[in-house]
């Protein structure tokens, strides 16, 4: 553990000299590149209205994690189980990536307005086919040995998914949950752009309109620390969750 937040550190370190070299390169233009001073400068004046800001898209991103996760996790099981629902599930999963989400991003505020609602709407179908793709998969890859076992001392449908299936497609599901950890800002933050009173998407956004660059910097260091750090959360979660998945 000791060493690891050393490492840590020590690539925070060369992060911060790398950054303080390029801002030197850029001959020390703050209105294009302001040095990590400034930034954290501006971090401290402007705080209360970061904080504010970051609330807002903290919550958008919780909230299209778990409905995405959860609505893909669903999907994934009706497509698994249900032959009717895959041939018709299926393409439209396939066709709704086809379409890139900044394309849909003006219709969802057109129809759910400048509030939470489509923020949250874009970060679930961002998150929503990688879950949905990565647990469909771990299903479908479930022991077949396991279930003609099972089946032959006469065990249900249901007793085949819950004891055998289900088990079996968690380390797939969890490297879902993973992906759509990552991504989940991305849904978030393209609304803010979009259309939006608040969030730090909406103070980058405004920021750079007023030159304000290191109140920009500001604002997406806060959003980087916070991704990495749910992204950390979810994988020590998912970790702790499955102690059988051991790294080889």
């Amino acid at each position: 553990m000791k060493g690891k937040i050393v490492t840590g550190l020590l690539v925070m370190a060369a992060l911060v000299a790398l950054w303080q070299g390029a801002y030197h390169l850029a001959g020390e233009r703050a209105y294009i590149l302001p040095s990590p001073w400034l930034t954290l400068t501006a971090l401290v004046e402007r705080w209360d209205l970061i904080a504010r800001h970051a609330w807002v898209t903290m919550v958008e991103i919780l909230l299209g994690l778990g409905l995405g996760a959860l609505l893909g996790g669903i999907a994934a099981l009706v497509i698994a189980l249900s032959p009717a629902a895959r041939r018709t599930l299926l393409p439209l999963l396939v066709i709704s990536q086809a379409v890139p989400v900044f394309a849909i991003a003006p219709l969802l505020v057109l129809w759910l307005g400048y509030g939470m609602s489509s923020k949250v709407a874009m970060a679930v179908l961002i998150i929503f086919f990688p879950v949905t793709a990565a647990f469909l998969d771990g299903l479908r890859r479930a022991d077949s040995a396991w279930i003609d076992m099972a089946q032959s001392m006469d065990a249900s449908p249901w007793a085949v998914l819950w004891r055998i299936r289900l088990p079996a497609a968690l380390p797939a599901l969890a490297s879902g949950l993973r992906v759509a950890t990552a991504v989940a800002p991305i849904g978030a933050i393209v609304g803010e752009w979009v259309g939006s009173s608040a969030g730090l998407g909406y103070l980058m956004l405004h920021a750079n309109a007023r030159m304000q660059v290191s109140l920009m910097f500001a604002a997406l260091f806060v959003l980087a620390l916070f991704s990495v750090s749910l992204y950390a959360l979810v994988d020590r979660g998912l970790r702790a969750a499955m102690p059988w998945q051991r790294e080889s």
